[in-house]
């Protein structure tokens, strides 16, 4: 079934490659240690130990927790440089969600996939989101996580144009138009730091070993 969100939707102030806007390293973190130590502390509750992770667009840092001990962690991101650089890296593999949504990964691979402060970036949201779903193990999680900030030439227009709290029914919005995922969780903080919202849903098991999308 094709996704109902109009196209218009995602477009651009900047249409250009993204290779080109992501060529330059960005050394930094993109939010502040309030919101990378929620982060953080969601990701201690939800992601299993000893795990296979995937770190989907990735970059500088990943944001793990120290006391999280993965069995090996893969980071998919633009910049070659900045992922050479992320100490929680185990292999990177550099890839244009934008130009081609497939992920360059076999079926059940990972027991957990995150996508930290990046989401607002995505042109094909759903069909990545029914990708990350294929390379997740039946019972597997899936974590999107994002704050108030994004380059906004590179943002899509529905994000710039939606509240926080939009954001949240926007992500979820995904999670649903792309399906087999189940367990949607929602989370926020906000104060005098800057906010960090949280979806996270995981991908369905169903009786007798079958399984569909949708």
């Amino acid at each position: 079934m094709a996704p109902s969100i109009p196209t218009e939707y995602f477009q651009r102030h900047d249409e250009s490659d993204d290779p080109l806007f992501y060529r330059q390293p960005r050394k930094v973190v993109h939010i502040d240690e309030n919101a990378i130590r929620l982060l953080q502390d969601y990701y201690a509750r939800c992601l299993p130990q000893d795990g296979v992770l995937l770190d989907l667009m990735t970059a500088w840092r990943s944001h793990l927790p120290a006391r999280l001990k993965p069995q090996h962690v893969t980071g998919l991101g633009m910049n070659e440089e900045e992922m050479r650089d992320n100490p929680q890296l185990n292999t990177f593999v550099a890839h244009d969600l934008n130009r081609n949504p497939k992920l360059p990964f076999p079926d059940q691979k990972f027991d957990a996939v995150t996508c930290a402060v990046s989401v607002q970036y995505l042109t094909k949201p759903v069909e990545v989101f029914q990708e990350v779903n294929r390379v997740l193990k039946p019972g597997g999680i899936f974590i999107v996580s994002f704050s108030n900030r994004c380059f906004p030439t590179k943002a899509v227009a529905v994000w710039l144009n939606s509240t926080d709290r939009q954001h949240l029914d926007l992500v979820e919005r995904y999670l649903h138009e792309a399906g087999n995922w189940h367990e949607i969780d929602r989370e926020s903080k906000s104060g005098a730091h800057d906010p960090m919202f949280i979806v996270s849903a995981r991908r369905k098991v169903v009786a007798l070993g079958t399984e569909k999308n949708g």
